[in-house]
């Protein structure tokens, strides 16, 4: 779980950079535009057309994509290929797919068709840096199915289906993927364009790491919609695993011919076999391990991208709805159509292209005895992945049943009437956990780390900590110390120390996890450095500021080097390095550290983020202490309102936030709004925290600091006997009411 410690512990920081339109220069005057178009920046530029981004000034004011041929470049072939790409975005309606708006020639006389502007990411580019989990990739990934299977239905094949050609954009704060450059695309039932469309010979029609074998044999009169299917084939394989099926360098260095061959004959490697061997930050940015994700992929998502990756067209998807329909079953956890290939099958494979060899190899006695072997071994593997899949099916039912368990309660015949909480659900099932699950004690320890790591989340630390002591003592009894789950699990049983002030108890079990992540992963992996951040944190909070600030300049500099100053890592240990500042009083220091972190969190994370929320509170505390009292209000304000709608009326930071904005309010004499605010962090803080909680004590403090300043020394008693109430010594080890 990230860590983001309120200031003066620690804020967090963003920016968005300012957009200048690209000069024209030397580009000729057409380049300034044409008509109602006004050409304000150069988006891309291809072998035969370049695109820009233009002002329509009439009949409606909007900017749009222009797509117009180059100078010189206006053959024959090249317009009637910029034709058939323009009739085939204007066959298309769809959400899914770029919209044809007007077309036409300028004034220059160059053919140009003008399409909506779509301001967005390729869809790899979004769902990292978003970290979308596999599911939530295979959802967008539905979406470009739907959009390819209108394009099908309206007789066109895209041909060049791949990243940088799907889009995503946000639409109602919910990604949209949109396809574009129907720019070889090939009418299936008509043509596209009066004018005849050649190919030359020995060229190859799209991009060699997406194309489908059928289209490497350049006989393009062949190519029918299952090309697209295998383009999208090699898609979800790049969603969910973080590489291609075919290395791209390997294609890239290669002659023609064997790029021909390899795209032809070379078999993809099994997707879950791929994804555990991926490093960890690429499992991260999909949530979560290298093992788990192979796990994760292993079955239906194997299956389903090897069905759509067959060479052989007749046993691929028949179309990409085929293929969008059995993704969206696995996501049902219903049978999928796919099913792995039969042993024979890959023995034609094999045969087929290794005709030669196997031919010669027939004549000799000896192949019966190899295939013999070779039948035996396979048979042992089918045998071990039978036994695996076995043992995983059990784990799985007993998760199941366990969690219908704890779900069951809210049926009114088992809860009586009774209407249960999330938090008595997540309480209810942390108890059972205790006797559930005893033969299984590895799934047991995950779902007590699980549990535990939400209770972090919702700010009850101490429940936390006990479930995550547990799950830490197993995994380190089962898998080792240096494992990763164990490493994990130390990690978020030391952020439950952190959140408690228990920092004795913190410091060791984050300074393992450096240790163990800098001998396996080395000094520099992103893992590493993420844990030094905490470390750092940890310095911080404890006020030993000469430790934080050495960790936090080497841990930001390695990070600024390595990952990029905009990534969330990055940004994270920036606003540690402001925290730093705040609690040693150099506000103008810490200033444009958390303008830079608010700008980031809401570009990046959006305005919504728990982390989000925390950078504007932290620019508020920064502009309260500099009395710059007019722009910290609305901050405090913000994050309040923020706060209250994600994480809760009684989330601590939720109390943390009114409370700094009672002590502004005291500080401008604004006694009255002083006193309401305050009330609602003492009364939240009870509910939540117990009277004799730290976080409660300090409002306690801070309201009877409030009616001596208002002159109020009947509630100023009253209060400071309250005070005096919850300091004192009590049985009750937890604090709790």
């Amino acid at each position: 779980m990230t860590k983001s410690p309120e200031t003066p512990d620690a804020p967090d920081w963003a920016s968005t950079p300012t957009i200048h339109p690209a000069s024209a220069d030397g580009a000729g005057a057409s380049n300034r535009g044409f008509g109602p178009y006004r050409f304000l920046q150069r988006l891309g530029e291809g072998g035969m057309g370049e695109v820009w981004l233009a002002e329509q000034v009439r009949p409606v004011r909007r900017q749009v994509a222009i797509k117009v041929i180059k100078a010189g470049m206006d053959s024959a072939q090249v317009i009637a290929r910029f034709e058939a790409e323009r009739q085939a975005l204007a066959l298309m309606d769809h959400p899914t797919i770029a919209k044809v708006l007007d077309g036409g020639t300028t004034t220059e006389g160059r053919p140009y068709f003008a399409m909506e502007y779509v301001r967005g990411d390729s869809i790899i580019t979004y769902c990292d840096r978003n970290r979308l989990t596999v599911n939530d990739r295979l959802e967008l990934f539905i979406q470009v199915c739907d959009g390819v299977q209108h394009a099908h239905q309206k007789g066109v094949i895209h041909r060049d289906l791949k990243p940088s050609n799907v889009l995503v954009t946000a639409s109602d704060n919910h990604p949209v993927p949109r396809i574009i450059d129907f720019g070889i695309a090939k009418a299936i039932a008509q043509p596209l364009t009066e004018r005849s469309l050649f190919t030359e010979l020995g060229m190859l029609i799209g991009t060699p790491e997406y194309m489908s074998p059928e289209q490497a044999e350049m006989t393009p009169v062949d190519v029918d919609t299952r090309s697209d299917v295998y383009s999208l084939g090699v898609l979800l394989y790049e969603l969910i695993v973080g590489v291609l099926p075919i290395d791209r360098e390997t294609l890239r260095a290669s002659p023609i011919d064997e790029i021909r061959r390899a795209i032809r004959e070379k078999e993809p490697v099994r997707p879950s076999t791929r994804a555990g061997q991926v490093d960890a930050e690429a499992a991260g940015r999909r949530q979560t391990q290298p093992a788990k994700l192979a796990s994760q992929i292993r079955g239906d998502l194997d299956w389903i991208a090897l069905k759509a990756l067959e060479k052989d067209r007749t046993r691929r998807y028949a179309t990409a709805n085929a293929l969008a329909l059995d993704v969206r079953r696995h996501l049902n956890n219903e049978p999928v159509s796919a099913g792995p290939p039969s042993t024979a099958y890959r023995l034609r494979k094999f045969a087929r292209r290794h005709r030669v060899g196997v031919g010669f190899a027939a004549m000799l006695a000896i192949l019966l005895v190899a295939v013999t072997a070779l039948m035996v071994a396979q048979g042992r593997r089918i045998a071990r992945e039978r036994d695996r899949a076995n043992q995983e099916a059990a784990a799985a039912k007993q998760v199941s049943d366990f969690l219908v368990g704890l779900f069951r309660v809210s049926d009114p015949s088992e809860a009586r009437g009774a209407a249960l909480t999330a938090r008595e659900i997540l309480s209810n099932g942390a108890s059972r956990l205790d006797t559930s699950l005893r033969d299984q004690p590895a799934v047991q320890a995950r779902l007590q780390a699980t549990i535990g790591e939400v209770y972090t989340g919702l700010g009850l630390y101490d429940e936390a900590a006990q479930l995550l002591e547990k799950a830490f003592d197993t995994q380190k009894r089962l898998l080792g110390d240096g494992a990763a789950d164990t490493l994990v699990t130390a990690n978020d049983l030391a952020n439950a120390y952190w959140y408690q002030n228990k920092f004795q108890n913190a410091e060791p079990l984050y300074k393992h996890v450096v240790d163990q992540r800098t001998k396996l992963l080395g000094a520099e992996h992103q893992a590493t450095l993420r844990s030094n951040y905490d470390l750092a944190s940890l310095y911080l909070a404890d006020g030993r500021f000469e430790d934080a600030e050495r960790l936090m300049k080497t841990t930001l500099d390695a990070q600024r080097r390595v990952l990029g100053e905009e990534h969330l890592d990055t940004i994270d240990s920036m606003g540690n390095l402001a925290s730093l500042y705040y609690r040693l009083q150099r506000f103008n220091e810490a200033l444009p550290i958390n303008v830079r972190v608010l700008e980031l969190e809401r570009r990046i994370r959006g305005k919504d983020h728990p982390l989000t929320l925390t950078a504007v509170h932290n620019l508020a505390t920064v502009y309260d202490q500099l009395r710059r009292f007019a722009e910290a209000e609305p901050l405090y304000l913000e994050s309040i309102e923020g706060r209250v709608r994600v994480m809760g009326d009684e989330h601590p930071r939720t109390s943390v936030s009114r409370q700094r904005l009672a002590a502004m309010y005291a500080k401008q004499q604004r006694y009255e709004e002083s006193e309401t605010l305050a009330l609602a962090a003492y009364n939240n803080d009870v509910r939540a925290l117990g009277p004799r909680h730290e976080a409660t004590r300090a409002v306690i403090k801070q309201l009877v600091e409030l009616y001596a300043a208002s002159k109020q020394p009947a509630r100023q008693a009253e209060w400071r006997a309250r005070l005096a109430s919850a300091e004192a010594p009590s049985s009750d080890p937890t604090n709790r009411p």
